[in-house]
């Protein structure tokens, strides 16, 4: 069995998927998961403001890489472009110290980070968090087409499609909103005051705008959220007492108890928001601004509930790999 590495490097977080690919020179390809880890290094910290990475973001992040490179290695990846595939998102196309990160990247990894649009990025997540669903969808009552929205950091990601064999994206989108990147540009008070929640609203929904120009947001007969915000919020939602993945992947959230959580986040002082069990750590800061793009994407689609999906742009990588060719010569 021949093992593959994804990473996804946002905004605020930097994850790893380790995969076994199953019958790889057959039709039937499969995905076997070895590993899963994720560590908030808040690369895109200060990138709004500054327009370059901070110092201490490149360290933290080159130390999680780091540790990464000594998993994949234990668990039989070869380090290299046959085996090892990063994507880095929003705040490395925003940062003009780019270079210095991948070099980095390059010297702790053996690869470069693939610096790769929004609407690759969009496509990507697509097919990581739909590949399930055309099994299970029609039992689960999960009609398409499906909406994908990748709440990320610094960016969120809109694609609107079906899967299977005659599957076909339709439209895809990256609008500059993100649960960092709201925070650090209106959320100046612990909690929000009431105007600066005003000002990041009409900020989402002026992105949100840009967003249905190019994605019918409204088609979408299932919404699947993937990422941080949406899988915290559903875990909030299903009352857990500690983050379960088996437990919030495609867990149903409805509209109504979206609203909900999201004013009692905004509403929450620090110390509320971390003691919540699902809450990790480096999402405490941010979880109010990433609640409040969730509900108002929700309800620019008229949905009555969304999705959460565990499996999202990490499993697209990994796909990519396991079925080669999708680099460019």
């Amino acid at each position: 069995m021949r093992t593959v590495a994804a990473i996804d490097c946002g905004t605020n977080s930097i994850r790893l998927l380790v995969a076994g690919v199953i019958d790889a020179d057959g039709d039937d390809v499969q995905l076997l998961d070895v590993e899963r880890r994720m560590e908030v290094v808040r690369l895109g910290q200060g990138v709004d403001r500054t327009g370059a990475f901070a110092p201490e973001a490149l360290r933290r992040t080159f130390d999680a890489l780091t540790e990464y490179a000594e998993l994949m290695r234990g668990h039989g990846v070869e380090l290299g472009a046959d085996s090892v595939r990063m994507v880095a998102t929003s705040a490395t196309r925003d940062a003009a110290n780019r270079d210095e990160f991948v070099a980095g990247v390059r010297g702790i990894i053996g690869v470069e980070p693939e610096v790769i649009s929004g609407d690759q990025e969009a496509e990507l997540s697509f097919v990581g968090a739909t590949a399930e669903l055309e099994a299970e969808g029609a039992e689960a009552g999960l009609p398409r087409p499906y909406l994908v929205v990748d709440i990320g950091g610094g960016s969120t990601e809109f694609v609107l499609g079906h899967v299977g064999d005659d599957g076909a994206v339709r439209a895809a989108r990256s609008v500059d909103i993100g649960c960092v990147r709201m925070t650090e540009r209106h959320f100046h008070s612990d909690p929000p005051t009431a105007e600066q929640i005003a000002a990041a609203t009409a900020d989402i929904e002026a992105a949100l705008d840009e967003a249905a120009a190019t994605v019918p947001l409204a088609e979408a007969a299932t919404v699947v959220c993937v990422a941080g915000t949406a899988t915290t919020v559903a875990g909030i939602a299903e009352e857990l007492p500690a983050y379960d993945p088996e437990r919030i992947h495609h867990a149903r959230v409805p509209v109504g108890r979206l609203r909900e959580i999201t004013a009692e986040l905004l509403a929450m002082p620090h110390e509320r928001r971390a003691a919540i069990g699902v809450m990790h750590p480096g999402r405490v800061d941010v979880i109010g601004a990433g609640a409040l793009i969730l509900e108002r994407v929700l309800t620019r689609t008229g949905a009555a509930e969304f999705v959460a999906s565990e499996h999202d742009i990490l499993d697209g990588i990994a796909w990519s790999l396991a079925l080669e060719g999708y680099r460019e010569e």
